[in-house]
């Protein structure tokens, strides 16, 4: 069994050191699935838009009909206060969370009441932006009338495990999910961009996934930079066209695609400038 990395959890209004037991077998979260969550990064003493995830989590929280039991403000100290315990420049992923503990009178809607809230903090690397592979998935994303999308919830992610496992089977790091009318929506872990004679593209947030803090962020950094940047309903021959593709997301923030489908690609200049960026955003910042 691989051990965790260090790890710091707050539970129960007090830090504990180590990946401490959370959840009996009876409570509804892991039954069946009540939690929500939301990925921050420390990494080279800095924790950008630390504030907007912690204030996502409590939308999050309402959209799933849980009980916010923090401010976001709280929530973001209590967020430093953890990665203050370890070493000033480690890089770290910072997971604040809700899940229910009980549900109501039928028990498969969780007892709002129940809520309960609790931190992970730990060792987690970035990686180095030397590109990945990707493929395009059979499976897709649901719509909102099928699963609660407005939310960063656990429940969504089995869906795009299996787009992960799948593609790692036929050699691929990941995989572009399309939308149910057949529009690339994201990767299994992170939004996606191409380029174009110069000109940058992504897909228009329609509700089918979610569109992530480091999204918008590179998206206004482009754009303030100078970049005609567009958000579009793109189809997946616009990427077998595509000059370069890049992927955005909280656990790399931005890392060049490499390889589409059974085309190779360098890494190109603009999702090295939005990388350029966003360092240069997220130090400003310290």
């Amino acid at each position: 069994m691989t051990e965790f990395s260090e790890t710091w959890t707050y539970k129960d209004e007090a830090w504990h050191e180590g990946n401490v037991p959370v959840v009996g077998a009876r409570e509804h979260a892991f039954w069946l699935g009540s939690s929500v969550f939301d990925g921050a990064r420390a990494f080279e003493g800095v924790t950008p838009d630390l504030d907007l995830h912690c204030e996502r989590l409590n939308r999050s929280a309402e959209a799933l009909r849980l009980k916010a039991t923090k401010t976001a403000e709280e929530i973001t100290s209590l967020c430093r206060e953890g990665v203050a315990k370890f070493a000033p420049d480690a890089a770290l992923y910072i997971r604040p969370m809700y899940y229910a503990c009980q549900g109501g009178p039928l028990a498969v809607a969780a007892l709002p009441e129940s809520t309960k809230f609790i931190i992970a903090v730990y060792v987690t690397p970035m990686s180095k932006p030397t590109g990945f592979s990707v493929t395009v998935s059979p499976f897709r994303r649901p719509t909102q009338e099928c699963m609660p999308l407005d939310a960063k919830a656990g429940c969504l992610y089995p869906n795009n495990a299996r787009a992960l496992i799948e593609a790692g089977e036929r050699g691929y790091d990941n995989a572009i999910l399309l939308d149910f009318l057949g529009n690339v929506a994201e990767l299994a872990t992170a939004n996606i961009f191409m380029a174009k004679d110069g000109v940058v593209y992504t897909p228009a947030a329609n509700g089918t996934f979610l569109s992530g803090i480091t999204r918008h962020r590179v998206i206004s950094l482009l754009d303030e930079a100078g970049y005609d940047v567009r958000q579009t309903t793109l189809k997946v021959s616009d990427f077998d066209g595509a000059d370069e593709i890049f992927a955005t997301g909280n656990m790399s923030k931005v890392m060049p695609i490499t390889k589409f489908k059974d085309r190779d690609l360098q890494p190109g200049p603009i999702a090295a400038r939005a990388r350029e960026l966003y360092w240069q955003y997220a130090h400003a910042l310290a």
